[in-house]
């Protein structure tokens, strides 16, 4: 007896099935414990009862919630903005199609880095003394746009320079500084601020702008609170609790900061693209005449 299903159902088919479902996968990956579910979950409940309306014959309140949905469909691109840019970012640098998982890359975790441990020191040392700071450690995600918005610098990291751009009488200790490797590229930086939800709505202005950087790019957000002298780390959209000590808090930047360089395999052309756009370090840059 010839399975009738089998009529219908191609190879096409099954591919189609298998890549829609790891779309559909990632792409809740890409807004879970955002807002963005409580919207898209409301989005749902319309199409629901617009299905019982048309199903009951509700003329009226089908037409009414066809518009509505219509509405909602227009100002989507609007209210996923942050998810939507980062789903973007990581479609340009690769990390869609990249075959290793967060875990893999930590194994590759540094035993002793110099950067993690003098972020590590100066982070304790101004949580004691109760002076806020902003540090972005960049990732994949180019801070270009963001140094732009304070005062470039292009020094060498230490724990002396980070106490000095945090000092109070500083005119950059309000801004953010971001470090490239074991540079500190600019301070005083403006970052965007993350959208107030009840998750966040009573974290102050720095821990909102590190969330904020976090949701639309790639970057390890280091946050120091002035009120409280707590250490925390914004990754991903998410804040960390409060790091008890230093051994702990150098353990976790060398788990989310990015391994070591490897080197460049030939089939990873948007790798390759990525480093040679990118200015090397020992570049110099041409001085006005």
């Amino acid at each position: 007896m010839v399975n009738p299903i089998g009529g219908y159902v191609g190879i096409s088919d099954v591919v189609d099935i298998i890549a829609t479902s790891i779309l559909i996968y990632y792409v809740l990956l890409l807004i879970r414990g955002t807002r963005a579910v409580q919207i898209l979950t409301g989005i749902l409940v319309l199409l629901g009862l617009l299905g019982i309306a048309n199903l009951l014959h509700l003329y009226l309140l089908g037409t009414l919630l066809r518009l509505i949905v219509v509405g909602a469909a227009v100002t989507i691109p609007i209210v996923f903005q942050p998810e939507l840019r980062r789903a973007l970012e990581q479609i340009g640098r690769g990390g869609i199609f990249q075959m290793r998982s967060d875990l893999a890359e930590s194994r590759w975790a540094r035993t002793e880095d110099r950067v993690v441990a003098v972020l590590a020191r100066a982070a304790f040392m101004l949580a004691r003394v109760r002076r806020g700071a902003l540090i972005v450690i960049e990732q994949q995600s180019a801070m270009k746009e963001y140094c732009e918005s304070g005062t470039a610098l292009h020094a060498d990291l230490s724990e002396e320079l980070l106490l000095m751009i945090f000092m109070r009488s500083s005119p950059l200790h309000d801004g953010a500084a971001i470090l490239r490797e074991s540079h500190i590229e600019a301070a005083g930086c403006v970052l965007p601020l993350s959208e107030p939800s009840p998750s966040n709505s009573r974290l102050g202005t720095r821990h909102r702008a590190a969330l904020g950087l976090s949701e639309q790019t790639d970057a390890v957000v280091l946050v120091i609170s002035e009120q409280t002298g707590n250490v925390s780390i914004a990754r991903n959209g998410k804040l960390s609790r409060p790091i008890e000590d230093e051994q702990r808090l150098r353990k976790m930047l060398l788990a989310v900061t990015r391994p070591p360089r490897q080197p460049r395999r030939s089939n990873d052309l948007i790798a390759h693209l990525r480093l040679r756009l990118r200015p090397q370090r020992g570049e110099k840059q041409p001085r006005a005449s």
